[in-house]
């Protein structure tokens, strides 16, 4: 795998550019947060990334291959898609979820499914119904099924919205670590977990890329009060240089 190239990648809505010549070129790993307000055009870019139908101008690549122009099987094997909201068509089990994302790679050993689950923290969970699941349960199950196939990039938008803390650290955990390996795109709204985590950062405003860099050098140069209208205090722990907002209560 080698990387991830996006070249002046615009879309435009009602005359209006959601995203607006955006470029940047990403290893085939690590972890990559895309940072940004509300209507930065975050959502947008991560459903391009995964090689989701939006009219465009621009390109991206993985390796060699045009994404938007892949088969659908080579897009399904190739690239992760946990998106922001889903809701199956019918009650499904997270078992079956998973087993659906598995089929995407027929020479997945026996018993992936379970360990998937496992994984996830489903144990005992696996078959019950969609509709009985809570926000948090149905996340993991479907971060497991989009997981499951080991795709070479994985995009996720706002994977640890409906987790509570301890999960989304664990999430989070999970990223990096897969990131060591696989090259991983991560629509976040946490920013101190963004930085804590991530290996790069990727900082959008009203469609336009601000800032590309690593995590602790976009920390230290100021991008994120700018963008956000709010101000930030750092800390170092372990060596990481993580930002926080202040709280500004007096």
């Amino acid at each position: 795998m080698t990387g991830l190239v996006v070249h002046k990648l615009t879309v435009m809505r009602a005359g209006r550019p959601i995203l607006d010549d955006v470029s940047f070129t990403c290893p085939g790993q690590g972890l990559v947060g895309l940072l940004g307000p509300n209507g930065a055009g975050k959502s947008t870019l991560a459903r391009l990334l995964a090689g989701q139908p939006e009219a465009h101008a621009g390109a991206i690549r993985i390796g060699e291959e045009d994404v938007t122009a892949l088969a659908a099987a080579r897009r399904a094997a190739m690239i992760g898609y946990m998106p922001q909201a889903f809701t199956p068509h019918w009650d499904i089990s997270p078992r079956m979820l998973v087993e659906m994302g598995a089929a995407r790679r027929p020479d997945l050993p026996p018993g992936i499914v379970r360990s998937a689950l496992s994984e996830a923290g489903l144990d005992g969970h696996g078959d019950r119904l969609w509709s009985t699941l809570s926000g948090g349960e149905k996340a993991r199950a479907l971060f497991a099924a989009v997981t499951v196939a080991d795709p070479a990039v994985l995009v996720v938008d706002e994977p640890g919205a409906s987790l509570d803390i301890g999960h989304r650290i664990r999430l989070m955990g999970r990223l990096a670590a897969r990131g060591r390996t696989r090259l991983v795109v991560a629509v976040l709204h946490d920013i101190e977990l963004a930085t804590a985590w991530c290996d790069r950062l990727l900082v959008m405003d009203e469609g336009r890329l601000v800032a590309v860099d690593t995590a602790g050098a976009v920390v230290r140069s100021g991008v994120l009060a700018t963008v956000f209208g709010v101000a930030f205090e750092t800390m170092v722990s372990g060596g990481v240089t993580i930002a926080r907002p202040v709280c500004g209560r007096d």
